[in-house]
């Protein structure tokens, strides 16, 4: 699981009180800052999120590492009450990577994840001075991620580059950065972020695997778009809402065990006998079979006996059945053990009287 301490940079400019994200562009903002931070901390609960502004009278250290949400939504509260100005985004970058520095868990990877729907103005504007910040945050290990939506949405130059794209571009190591395009539509600001590279590791990492389709959203993440539904198993983005994807899995499941007893029952009542499991079958004749052979063991058994004592075994019927009369051998038997105690009681009187 992503084990990471992240620093969000917002945009408070005056920028951010169009309406073509809805209802403003930083309300929308807001609503995406809170599923970054419900995605970051069930991903992983050592996770810790921190966030800052980077507009006003200048860059502004909100909360800096959290796990309690309800710190960063008290934040953004504030902040809605101080909107206006311009941003400066090398600034800002240069504190979060301060903060992210003197995080309490140094087993924490650091990420900066910045919000920008102002244009690029100042320092921010040159790609040379941008590429250098970059190069820095690589060589400290932080990854960078950039959300560009409203008028941060650049015009590519001839060959396709634009000042955050070259900027992420630099500062990535083994694909940890990233940069999304979220150009106003139907599709919510955190509906894209939700389903873009910048969530992919922590989404999957909160969501059970029988829910995640193989390589169903990648497509749609990669182009910062929710992706057709009619893809996911459903129509349901189990990325988007895992519980109406996991109810709707074990509903068909619960249908499909209902239609196989009901099938079952059918084929018993149109029958009037049903023919044996060859299965059972075999198991009642290895069960005969068994019993057979332990009889015969007793049998063995009890001849062995009777031939040790020179005696035949009574059928289990002669303890019920009336006695029969004694038989010579018997008779003999019986007067010799009296002839036996009459000798030892004898024996007994005659030391007796020795003893007097």
């Amino acid at each position: 699981m992503p084990l990471e301490a992240t620093m969000m940079i917002i945009d408070n400019s005056e920028y951010m009180r169009n309406g073509d994200y809805q209802p403003t562009r930083f309300d929308a903002q807001s609503d995406a800052v809170t599923t970054v931070v419900q995605t970051k901390i069930d991903s992983n609960p050592e996770n810790t999120v921190g966030i800052m502004t980077m507009a006003g009278k200048g860059p502004e250290v909100l909360v800096t590492h959290t796990k309690d949400i309800g710190q960063i939504l008290q934040a953004i509260h504030t902040t809605s009450s101080k909107i206006g100005g311009d941003i400066d985004i090398p600034t800002a970058i240069a504190i979060a990577q301060l903060a992210l520095k003197h995080r309490s868990n140094k087993n924490l990877r650091q990420r900066i994840i910045v919000f920008v729907a102002s244009p690029l103005d100042g320092q921010a504007a040159d790609e040379k001075g941008m590429v250098k910040l970059a190069k820095k945050l690589k060589k400290n290990n932080v990854a960078i991620d950039v959300v560009c939506y409203g008028d941060g949405i650049e015009e590519p130059m001839e060959d396709g580059r634009t000042v955050l794209k070259s900027f992420v571009d630099s500062a990535s190591s083994g694909d940890n950065s990233h940069i999304v395009t979220a150009p106003p539509g139907n599709l919510l600001l955190s509906d894209v972020l939700i389903s873009s590279p910048i969530l992919a590791g922590d989404r999957s990492a909160s969501i059970p695997d029988d829910l995640v389709p193989g390589g169903a959203g990648d497509g749609a993440a990669a182009s910062g778009s929710g992706g057709n539904n009619a893809a996911f198993e459903f129509g349901v983005d189990p990325s988007l809402d895992p519980e109406l994807a996991m109810a709707l899995r074990m509903s068909m499941q619960e249908a499909a065990a209902r239609e196989a007893a009901s099938g079952a029952s059918g084929a018993t009542a149109s029958t009037s006998t049903v023919p044996a499991d060859p299965t059972d079958s075999e198991e009642e004749a290895m069960l005969k079979r068994a019993l057979a052979l332990s009889q015969q063991d007793q049998d063995v058994d009890m001849d062995a006996a009777a031939s040790s004592t020179g005696t035949a075994p009574a059928p289990a019927a002669a303890a019920t059945a009336a006695p029969e009369p004694m038989e010579e051998d018997d008779e003999d038997e019986e007067a010799a053990i009296a002839r036996a105690i009459a000798m030892s009681m004898e024996q007994d009187e005659n030391a007796g009287g020795e003893g007097k």
